[in-house]
């Protein structure tokens, strides 16, 4: 393999990201990466400080990306149509960069999202979309959560061929977003903490 002149942070950490997706993210290394871009290990080492750092960078990068595209989705809608716009771009994303998307499920430090413009971006996003419910905002926590949750699972399941049986996949995301509307619409009220 030919060894890659003009190295720089940002193209350590796309091709970093490049090779989570086809790899996947766990499976990422400073040493594989070293020889997918045909230069010794030390040659990274001037660029990223260590494996943590590496996957850190590529976390940042990847909810920059899947923000981007989901604020073209949501962009001009609102409601119900805000919610299947987030949804369907929240899938695409998870599916088709695996190893990107794992990146943006890891925990970091607390300096490193805030200096994220992608995580800033995810949460006004998030909160642009859950706003038009209407809901208390110690709801909206609950409800993001119960957004989340759904299209994790639903996209874990779909790239890892957890869905078995025989009913198309898009439908079953269809009839998912309709239940997540309606009890988004009617979201239970709390007249006390942990009283329905």
């Amino acid at each position: 393999m030919t060894p890659r002149a003009g190295l720089t942070a940002d193209r350590v950490t796309r091709a970093a990201a490049d090779l989570a997706d086809r790899i996947g993210f766990a499976a990422l290394t400073v040493s594989g990466l070293a020889r997918e871009l045909g230069v010794r290990d030390a040659s990274l080492y001037s660029h990223i400080r260590n494996l943590a750092d590496l996957r850190a960078r590529v976390a940042v990068l990847a909810t920059a990306e899947m923000a981007d595209q989901i604020g073209a989705a949501v962009a001009g809608r609102a409601g119900k149509e805000a919610l299947a716009a987030f949804a369907h771009a929240y899938r695409r994303f998870a599916v088709r960069h695996p190893g990107r998307y794992a990146a943006t499920q890891i925990a970091l430090d607390p300096e490193v999202v805030a200096a994220s413009p992608g995580h800033r971006r995810t949460l006004e996003l998030t909160g642009g979309m859950i706003r038009a419910y209407r809901l208390a905002e110690r709801d909206q926590v609950d409800a993001v959560r119960l957004l989340r949750s759904t299209f994790h699972g639903f996209s874990h399941f779909e790239a890892t061929g957890g869905f078995l049986h025989g009913r198309d996949v898009d439908a079953s995301f269809a009839r998912a977003i309709d239940a997540l509307h309606v009890a988004l619409e009617n979201w239970p009220s709390h007249d006390k903490e942990g009283t329905p």
